[in-house]
């Protein structure tokens, strides 16, 4: 099966720039080489710490910024080099929802002209008659009130806000949606909500989602797949089972040790305290970026960057570790 979406080697570096001159001194690699796919009806988790890169990514493949390095192809198709032109057949095929409902929508239109605005700009609809009865339908589907399409965006609460974003995000019948951490502004009965309409909606239109989360208790309800993100690359990925009981890298294991989701589970872990701070990602470490806080770092990992391979089936991971013989889980049961 030919995946919907397949990024190989992605890279986006954004320059520094100093001086009177503007002059270049520098490049924050905020991705830093990530591959993946996402099947048709798929959902692909994406967690880290705030800054590894993760919302870039997001931006990236939508063709929101331009990749550095890389390919991004839909349905087997490049789509990495396409001018403005070339996107639009596939603005219509990938969507996204923004992580602040307050700062994504237009404070001076109204919701309904909001929703609307996507049919308006690709021409799906013929007249203003058929474009209000489209936006109404979609209002109804993701559980607003047909009746408030002419109200403004302050009008609504923050799940209501996200719901008339999620609305916009559908109204051209996309097949892949990027959600740009869509519930973490939300309080948490709201995100509970949101994110099972989410799942209603993958289910009745065969969504693919790219997941974009730091919560990982989310992240686990949501998503099929699971990779987690340490500085611009993709330490770990598999399927969101097997991750949380068996992870195969010791920042994922630091991360699942500090999640309450974790610490629920019968089988509980020691808590693991990672030392000093995320490296920036204008100068990161050489070799294994995470070595500077590993526990179980090794000369190998200063010098020689880990390549992510399978380390069983259907389970990768870029760690020296399982060269060594090292076995997981590397701390005991709490």
């Amino acid at each position: 099966m030919t995946p919907l979406l397949a990024v190989r080697g992605l890279k986006k570096h954004f320059p520094v720039q100093k001086g009177l001159f503007s002059r270049v001194t520098g490049h924050v690699r905020a991705v830093d080489g990530v591959s993946f796919h996402i099947d048709p009806g798929e959902t692909l988790g994406l967690v880290g710490e705030s800054g590894c890169g993760k919302s870039t990514i997001g931006r990236t493949v939508l063709k929101l910024l331009e990749p550095t390095d890389g390919t991004i192809e839909v349905d087997g198709k490049d789509i990495t080099h396409l001018d403005h032109d070339g996107m639009l057949p596939y603005r219509r095929r990938m969507q996204m929802i923004y992580q602040d409902p307050y700062a994504s929508l237009n404070p001076r239109m109204s919701v309904g002209d909001i929703v609307g605005e996507p049919l308006l700009i690709h021409g799906d609809t013929s007249n203003r008659v058929e474009r209000r009865e489209k936006v109404a339908a979609l209002f109804q589907r993701v559980g607003l009130r047909p009746r408030l399409m002419d109200s403004y965006p302050h009008e609504f609460s923050g799940g209501q806000r996200q719901r008339i974003g999620i609305a916009r995000a559908l109204a051209l019948g996309p097949e892949l949606i990027v959600g740009d951490e869509p519930v973490s502004a939300l309080d948490v009965s709201i995100q509970a909500q949101i994110i099972n309409l989410m799942m209603d909606l993958q289910d009745e239109f065969h969504l693919s989602y790219l997941f974009v989360a730091h919560d990982l208790a989310v992240v686990e309800h949501i998503s099929h797949r699971v990779a987690v993100m340490y500085l611009g690359r993709i330490v770990e990925m598999t399927d969101k089972t097997r991750l949380f009981e068996m992870p195969l890298h010791p920042y994922t294991e630091a991360l699942l040790s500090a999640a309450p989701v974790a610490r629920a589970r019968a089988r509980q872990r020691e808590r693991i305290i990672l030392t000093g701070d995320v490296p920036s990602p204008i100068n990161p470490p050489t070799g294994c970026h995470f070595h500077t806080r590993c526990p179980y770092a090794m000369a190998r990992c200063r010098v020689e960057a880990p390549e992510l391979r399978e380390v069983v089936t259907g389970h990768v991971a870029a760690c020296h570790l399982h060269d060594a013989g090292v076995a997981f889980p590397l701390v005991k049961a709490a």
